[in-house]
């Protein structure tokens, strides 16, 4: 449904969001999260150019979300990494095809009925969520 990259922007901002307002290092993160360090060291890369992060050298340094958590959506994460993929003509690229064909109209539906549940959700919404069940769970993710 999402890449593997944008799985691990949600798993890195989620930790983030858990602690709001503290900067963390990208070990403790990776860690946490069991994200390889290198391969989320790109991830928060590009979610510091989306303007979901921002990060900080040196003593004291490192990660933290620059908006609240209540402000931040699984969309914007996903769309910072990977946007979902909508399908705007044929993919077959048949010329008799003036407007998508039903089967890809309802691949489109799909897509764009996921971007909806994900602009609905907060990273504070996944934060306080009463249940989540044991296979989501990572042990620096936990309260």
């Amino acid at each position: 449904m999402i890449s593997a990259t944008a799985e691990y922007a949600l798993r890195a901002t989620v930790f983030l969001a858990r602690r709001h307002g503290r900067k963390v290092s990208r070990q403790e993160i990776a860690n946490a999260t069991d994200v390889p360090a290198d391969y989320l060291l790109k991830v928060l890369k590009t979610l510091d150019e989306a303007g979901i992060v921002e990060s900080q050298r040196g003593p004291g340094g490192g990660y933290e979300l620059v908006k609240p958590p209540q402000l931040i959506t699984v969309l914007d994460v996903v769309n910072a990494v990977d946007e979902i993929p909508r399908i705007k003509r044929c993919p077959l690229r048949l010329g008799s095809h003036k407007s998508l064909c039903p089967l890809h109209h309802l691949l489109d539906e799909a897509a764009k009925a996921i971007e909806d549940a994900f602009r609905n959700v907060s990273l504070h919404d996944l934060v306080t969520a009463k249940r989540i069940p044991h296979s989501c769970s990572f042990p620096g993710l936990s309260s």
